[in-house]
């Protein structure tokens, strides 16, 4: 392939030079840039020279990627690095790839330049389709695709897994139909909503507060010092009966939660589960919010309480706090409760919440071995007390 310059929506993508090689070494310095991307670490000006001269001419000149410098239209400042890091003849396709340099982000540079790369391989390459793959977590780089017009179609477990990263990632597509005109919004639709999850995800997780009964309760992301209250409590009888924890219960276990459960949902931007810490930031309660993978406005929630704070009412607080923020922030239309019948405790929290139980689902749950029936319940927003 030639090199070629494209001038779209305010930007000029071209060929790298080798004048550009102290911007980019500057800009890998991010964290961020050398969290998600594939970049060495430590990141030198050798590598950075190497990389606009040597590594990117030789893609150009063998056909197998197209690397651009993404730079402003009218000042020429280099603002990032957008382009095709491999292309397969045989499949018509290519894989897309992109960075924005940390003095050039939140004006919208990697979804234009992205925008204008696809428009380019689809017109002047004939590629009948780009992939997008980025590392489970990596919400920022979730948010620039889909804001793209990319599909996000679901995971693979990655090649080539960062060394203090999660082993799998994201994929998505993108075809010559589905993307947009430059400057265009992308269509409100499931992308919009998937856009406005990442924007949450991508972040730290909040802390949430509530207040039961004059006690200040915190809802706080899980640490490893909570893990021995949380197999207490999972050891615990009433646990055991109505919960579907493993039995016997084990810190293993727990680790097991904190690490492939709870993290995890985050990383993937499908649950937010809390450790519910009282005044003195001791654990009392543990709380799930989990969106329905068929369904993205509806959500379940899941709980249980410490032995010994139980009855302070901490549960329904808690759960107040959380639906809120869910209905608020994540812009759920409807959160979902399900207990075994005869389960009174967690109904009575429900209930308390502003949840109507609904009625009865008969063998609704495989509990300990065998179907059981279950109450359901339902909250609206105009429902929370």
């Amino acid at each position: 392939m030639e090199p070629v310059e494209i001038v779209e929506d305010g930007l000029l993508l071209r060929p790298w030079r080798a004048e550009d090689a102290d911007a980019v070494h500057r800009a890998c310095q991010d964290p961020d840039i050398q969290r998600w991307t594939t970049v060495p670490r430590p990141y030198r000006a050798e590598h950075a020279l190497a990389f606009v001269t040597t590594v990117s001419g030789t893609a150009w000149a063998e056909g197998i990627g197209a690397p651009f410098a993404v730079c402003d239209a009218t000042t020429g400042e280099l603002l990032g690095s957008c382009g095709l890091v491999s292309v397969d003849r045989a499949l018509d396709s290519g894989e897309i790839g992109y960075w924005t340099a940390p003095w050039a982000r939140r004006r919208g540079v990697a979804v234009r330049a992205t925008r204008a790369v696809a428009r380019w391989a689809f017109d002047a390459l004939t590629l009948r389709r780009l992939t997008w793959q980025a590392e489970i977590g990596n919400h920022a780089s979730r948010l620039v695709a889909l804001r793209a017009g990319f599909r996000v179609d679901g995971e693979l477990r990655l090649a080539h897994p960062a060394v203090d990263g999660r082993p799998e990632g994201w994929i998505g597509s993108l075809l010559p139909a589905e993307l947009a005109a430059p400057g265009a919004p992308v269509p409100y639709g499931p992308a919009t909503l998937q856009a406005r999850r990442a924007a949450v995800f991508g972040r730290p997780q909040p802390v949430l507060f509530a207040t039961a009964r004059g006690t200040e309760l915190r809802l706080r992301p899980f640490e490893t010092r909570d893990l021995d209250a949380v197999v207490a409590t999972c050891r615990d009888e009433d646990t055991v009966r109505w919960t579907t924890m493993p039995h016997p219960y084990h810190y293993e276990h727990a680790e097991g939660y904190l690490r492939d459960i709870a993290e995890a949902a985050w990383a993937r931007g499908t649950a937010a589960s809390y450790a519910v810490a009282d005044a003195e930031d001791r654990y009392v309660a543990s709380i799930d919010l989990r969106l329905a993978p068929a369904n993205p406005l509806v959500a379940d929630v899941g709980f249980m309480t410490a032995p010994h704070a139980r009855g302070r009412g901490y549960l329904p607080a808690a759960l107040t706090a959380l639906c809120a923020w869910g209905f608020t922030t994540l812009g759920l239309a409807r959160i979902e409760w399900r207990a075994n019948v005869g389960n009174t405790a967690s109904r009575r929290a429900a209930e308390k919440a502003g949840f109507t139980v609904e009625g009865t689902l008969r063998g609704g749950v495989q509990h300990r071995g065998e179907r059981q029936d279950v109450w359901i319940g339902g909250l609206l927003a105009q429902d929370l007390r």
